[in-house]
Parts: C-alpha cells; sequence; structure tokens
C-alpha cells in the first residue's frame, strides 16, 4: 500500500516562496516518475511540475521560470520550490506518481493573497 503525504504549504503572500515535500512509503520509488498536481476551486487538477527516474524536468507554462521540482530517492522524497507565487497559483497542491497513479494524499493547501 502506497502511501503520500504532502506537507510544506501555508498562506503567502505574492512575491513570496514556499517549499512544499511529499513522503513516498511502500513503492520502489526510485524507478517512478512523480509529478506535483495542484487543483484550484471549480477547477480540474492539473499537473505542473514532474521529474524522471532520471532527473529529468517539465513544468507547466504557468509555473516555468518560478517553480523547481526535485527528489531524493534515498528519503523518497519529492519537493516542490516555489518562487514568486501569485494569487492564481492558490490551490491544494499533491505530488502523485505519473501513470499510474497511486492512490491520492490529502494535499497541502497553498494560499497566495495579501
Amino acid at each position: 500500500q502506497v502511501q503520500l503525504v504532502e506537507s510544506g504549504g501555508g498562506l503567502v503572500q505574492p512575491g513570496g516562496s514556499l517549499r512544499l515535500s511529499c513522503a513516498v512509503s511502500g513503492s520502489i520509488f526510485s524507478i517512478n516518475a512523480m509529478g506535483w498536481y495542484r487543483q484550484a476551486p471549480g477547477k480540474e487538477r492539473e499537473l505542473v511540475a514532474s521529474i524522471t527516474s532520471g532527473r529529468a524536468t517539465n513544468y507547466a507554462d504557468s509555473v516555468k521560470g518560478r517553480f523547481t521540482i526535485s527528489r531524493d530517492n534515498a528519503k523518497k522524497m519529492v519537493y516542490l520550490q516555489m518562487n514568486s507565487l501569485k494569487p492564481e497559483d492558490t490551490a491544494v497542491y499533491y505530488c502523485n506518481r505519473i501513470s499510474p497513479s497511486y492512490s491520492w494524499g490529502q494535499g497541502t493547501q497553498v494560499t497566495v493573497s495579501s
């Protein structure tokens, strides 16, 4: 049974930064491509960043240049460094395997507001 536990969200002012963390248990973590997703109220969940087992990364256009995804295979952790945050980044953020996905964790709320 794979468990995903996201943390690090909070309330931040526009232009601020946050670092999200995701702990993955119960999987052969190192071989899986992982991603950070977000879901804003009334919107579909979207993939914002992904990282392969070889650490190749990809980003949605809306976060490119502001967000950085990374992973620590030894610790089974995935991170999302978010800089220059905007109000439109407000959402619940989730991590998951790219495909097929595991059961979703509880996510972590990010609110960008002055």
